[in-house]
C-alpha cells in the first residue's frame, strides 16, 4: 500500500475529501505517524488528525489500509487530483513533533545542579 491516500465522496452535490499521509516522527527512532485531513473539496480542511506513534511504517500502512477499506464501504473513491492539503498535514506533523519534545521531563535540565559536584 502507498504511504498516502486521497479519497472523495459526492453526496447531495457536495464533494467530501479525505487526504492521509504516513510520515516518520522526529528523532530518527523508527516511529511513524498517520496524518489525515478531511473537509469539503476546494476548501480548507475542517478536521486534521494524527494517529500513532506506530513502530515502523508498515504498521502505519496497515492502519491506513483499514481506514481506506472502511471509507470505500461508505462510498469514497480514490481521487485522481493532486493532494491539496499537504501544507496542513505538514503543519500537523510539526505540531505533533513539537508536543513530543515539549513533554514535561522529556529533556528537562536541572540548572540548580549543573556544574556542581
Amino acid at each position: 500500500m502507498s504511504r498516502s491516500l486521497c479519497l472523495t465522496r459526492q453526496c447531495l452535490g457536495l464533494v467530501t475529501r479525505i487526504e492521509c499521509i504516513i510520515r516518520p516522527l522526529a528523532g530518527d527512532n523508527g516511529r511513524w505517524t498517520l496524518l489525515c485531513a478531511a473537509g469539503m473539496s476546494g476548501a480548507q480542511p475542517s478536521a486534521i488528525r494524527a494517529q500513532g506513534p506506530f513502530h515502523g511504517p508498515f504498521v502505519a500502512e496497515d492502519v491506513l489500509e483499514a481506514i481506506a477499506e472502511s471509507l470505500f464501504v461508505q462510498g469514497y473513491v480514490e481521487c485522481s487530483e493532486p493532494p491539496i492539503w499537504r501544507v496542513h498535514l505538514q503543519a500537523e506533523l510539526r505540531r505533533v513533533n513539537g508536543e513530543r519534545y515539549s513533554l514535561p521531563g522529556a529533556f528537562q535540565r536541572h540548572p540548580e545542579t549543573d556544574g556542581q559536584s
